[in-house]
């Protein structure tokens, strides 16, 4: 299928690795030119250097979209490489998941800072351009911002909030012809499941084979398939899907 996102021009927040990086690669497949930002700067290289040998026209800006100048100086050099903007990815954020009375005033505004403010931040300095374009917007979530669990915070208090952001601007932007989505993904690889299995002395597929245990697919899903459900999102063939979250789970979640 022909997702109509030749020479269109995306953005990936958090495009380093996992699910970003994966996102990335799968735009630059349907030819879409990429932008990526992370915080670093080596790993973000890396990225790069992949995605250019896949062909694509990839620009590759450190930034730390928790800093308002970051951000702007961000979107002015997407704007000023490829001069128009028509899809943004906010991706960036980790995963954060303590008992409330764990939790200090500085863990609570670091997360909401890196999960939702960055998020605003970043749609407000690229909207002038996505008005232009009738362009994307897809927010990551998860699940546990629909179905709270004990224990799940502050991630679950963050992400609602993305989940509601997502619905107030798919009303207030559909007049621009901007579609808003979420994806809500659950329990996916990544690098930084497998840093912290290190950390417990388990191998990568050890980590893993426990984790699917919990999942109805009986697995942990991959970054790619989290990819191939935002690039859909951001094609032509979803223009009549806004306002909507799509949980990538295997099914764990106990809500649509």
């Amino acid at each position: 299928m022909d997702l109509g996102l030749e020479g269109k021009v995306a953005l990936v927040t958090g495009g380093s690795e996992g699910i970003g990086r994966a996102t990335a690669r799968r735009l630059v497949r349907e030819g879409a030119k990429v932008a990526i930002c992370a915080r670093r700067a080596e790993v973000l290289d890396e990225a790069a250097h992949e995605l250019r040998a896949l062909g694509g026209d990839v620009l590759a800006v450190p930034a730390d979209v928790t800093q308002r100048a970051d951000v702007e100086r961000l979107i002015g050099e997407v704007v000023t490489r490829f001069g128009r903007l028509d899809v943004l990815v906010n991706n960036a954020g980790t995963s954060s998941a303590h008992p409330f009375e764990e939790i200090d005033d500085d863990v609570w505004t670091a997360d909401l800072d890196l999960k939702l403010h960055a998020a605003i931040r970043t749609i407000r300095a690229a909207l002038p351009y996505l008005k232009r374009a009738g362009g994307r917007i897809v927010n990551i979530t998860t699940p546990a911002g629909k179905q709270p669990g004990a224990r799940s915070l502050p991630t679950s208090v963050s992400r609602a909030a993305g989940l509601a952001l997502t619905k107030a601007l798919s009303k207030e932007l559909a007049e621009h012809r901007i579609l808003v989505n979420t994806v809500c993904v659950g329990l996916i690889k990544s690098a930084q499941q497998e840093r912290g299995a290190q950390k417990r002395g388990l191998t990568p597929a050890q980590h893993y084979e426990a984790l699917g245990k919990g999942v109805p697919l009986g697995r942990v899903g991959e970054a790619d398939e989290v990819a191939n459900v935002i690039a859909f999102l951001v094609s032509d063939a979803a223009s009549y899907v806004t306002g909507t979250s799509v949980n990538v789970d295997g099914g764990s979640s106990g809500v649509l």
